[in-house]
């Protein structure tokens, strides 16, 4: 009797394993190609909500430098996302993604004792497309127009006119490519 038990517990496990393994994946890692370009880390997670939604968060950190000013700090961006595809479920297909960021960031002038904090906040819309190799490697693609909000606060009675918002603020362009693993 105990070795029908013991079939009976595999013939089940192995139904159950079958039947989860099958699904398709509902969540990706992934890493921005890009952004090690200006030493920078920028990492994201998508969970698919349903089979023509998702929803994404990329926090990034930085350590770059323009001419003789350091940044260092953190970003968030929290992202929702409409899958147009009829034949692909999320996350994978073509698909238009409303996005918002927040960034503070440190700023110190080389040789100098000047530092400041800079605070933005700002989002957009990216167009862009999610395919998966395998049902485990993804390669996002993604372009649109953003626009963010910056203030400067100054430290230790430091020129305010010797920082500026300059790339951080205004009208931009968010694009990117990530590679990840979808599980």
């Amino acid at each position: 009797m105990k070795n029908y038990r013991f079939y009976f517990f595999i013939f089940f496990a192995l139904l159950f394993t079958k039947n989860v393994f099958a699904q398709a994946p509902q969540n990706v890692i992934k890493l921005n190609i890009f952004s090690p370009i200006v030493r920078t880390l920028s990492v994201s997670y998508e969970r698919a909500l349903s089979t023509d939604n998702s929803f994404q968060v990329n926090v990034l950190y930085t350590g770059y430098s323009i001419d003789d000013t350091k940044l260092r700090g953190f970003g968030i961006t929290p992202e929702y996302r409409f899958y147009l595809s009829e034949s692909k479920d999320a996350p994978a297909g073509f698909y238009i993604g409303p996005f918002l960021r927040y960034q503070n960031l440190n700023l110190e002038i080389e040789g100098t004792t000047d530092e400041a904090t800079l605070s933005t906040f700002g989002g957009g819309l990216l167009i862009g497309g999610q395919w998966l190799f395998k049902d485990k490697i993804s390669l996002d693609t993604f372009i649109g127009p953003s626009y963010n909000a910056g203030s400067v606060d100054v430290k230790d009675g430091a020129d305010e006119d010797t920082f500026s918002t300059g790339i951080f603020s205004g009208f931009g362009v968010r694009f990117g490519v990530t590679v990840g693993y979808a599980f």
